[in-house]
């Protein structure tokens, strides 16, 4: 199960709304987009994503300046369509368009398509063609420290990580509502 909320900082707190991020995000620029639009002038928003159990990822986003993320497994998150949004190359220190893949570094061994070689291929597991994501946090993983979520704090979180984080915000009662 998913959840995903916007937390727009303004003079009076943090105000949260619900989103369907698949309805209205296809990329991480469109995920911008989309809290620019809640914020109050270049307020900061935040994008909260988890899915339960799995893995959670913050996106700060403050005016126009690039968003900064932070994802706490990215091989889980690697595996879900909100994960992808989330899972640049930029953040997996990986080329542009290094996901194509390289003709001569193929494995041409004969086996016809549809057999798989290796079940046990981490890259398959993770859904990415030819690449492995990292098992763990990625990311920026200060990107709450001057709201009062240090980096140790943040790597730390596991179940109802949101919450915890809303809570160290003090927009426990607005995440809540839109819960």
């Amino acid at each position: 199960m998913y959840f995903a909320a916007l937390l727009a900082r303004t003079e009076d707190g943090w105000e949260a709304s619900d989103t369907e991020l698949l309805d209205n995000v296809e990329t991480l620029s469109d995920l911008a987009d989309l809290a620019r639009e809640a914020a109050a002038e270049d307020d900061t928003v935040l994008v909260l994503i988890e899915q339960e159990d799995a893995w959670f990822g913050v996106v700060r986003i403050d005016g126009e300046e690039d968003p900064r993320i932070y994802v706490s497994d990215a091989a889980a998150a690697a595996r879900s369509s909100y994960g992808e949004i989330l899972l640049t190359d930029e953040l997996l220190g990986r080329e542009p368009g290094d996901d194509d893949p390289d003709l001569d570094a193929l494995d041409l061994d004969g086996t016809e398509d549809g057999e798989d070689e290796d079940d046990d291929d981490p890259a398959a597991e993770a859904g990415v063609s030819g690449e492995i994501v990292p098992h763990g946090p990625v990311g920026d993983a200060q990107v709450l420290d001057d709201l009062g979520v240090s980096e140790k704090e943040l790597k730390s979180l596991t179940e109802d990580a949101l919450t915890e984080i809303a809570e160290s915000l003090g927009a426990s009662e607005v995440l809540e509502t839109v819960r």
